[in-house]
């Protein structure tokens, strides 16, 4: 059966079964738009994230399994009531946060090294009003750099460049390993 002639889902079902999953996550914080919350499902899932933390609500699956292309069911969710909740879990279970942030002491994402000694979680904020203070106080924070008009990245495009350059760093740490 060639792939176009299966099912998304027995696709999705198929490439599974080889799927590289990284001991990294996604962090977000509850959104006005339902879509960026379904795009930074599909980058946990594209990208093999062990998972995606909400900090707020989750609207219907129904809603977001569309939005996500159908990988809603293919990823992990956590939920937690309000950051504090989050930042208690990120704590009990070592995990490193690094937040995307536009501030004077952010470090530029090509020049910043993540640090896989233990599980990291990147966290983005809400449309409006960005990472919580809380979080950042307890996090690393990284920015993109912008060079055009505009002032700051979509929030689920913010995820993918993140998800991208600390699997992009982990691989290359894994090969030079492997090399050894």
């Amino acid at each position: 059966m060639h792939t176009r002639e299966k099912t998304r889902r027995q696709r999705y079902n198929n490439k599974r079964k080889n799927a590289e999953i990284y001991p990294i996550s996604l962090t977000c914080i509850n959104f006005m738009h339902d879509g960026n919350l379904g795009y930074l499902i599909r980058a946990a899932a594209c990208f093999g994230a062990s998972c995606i933390n909400i900090i707020g609500s989750i609207p219907p699956r129904s809603r977001l399994n569309s939005l996500s292309g159908s990988l809603y069911d293919y990823v992990k969710i956590n939920q937690f009531i309000n950051p504090g909740a989050f930042l208690d879990y990120a704590k009990n279970n070592n995990i490193q946060l690094v937040s995307a942030e536009i501030s004077k002491n952010a470090k530029c994402i090509h020049s910043y090294d993540f640090d896989f000694s233990r599980h990291l979680s990147l966290v983005v904020g809400q449309e409006e009003c960005g990472v919580p203070v809380e979080i950042l106080k307890n996090s690393e924070k990284v920015y993109i750099p912008m060079p055009g008009i505009g002032f700051c990245l979509n929030t689920s495009q913010t995820a993918n460049i993140m998800l991208y350059e600390a699997i992009k760093q982990y691989d290359v740490l894994k090969a030079r390993a492997m090399a050894i």
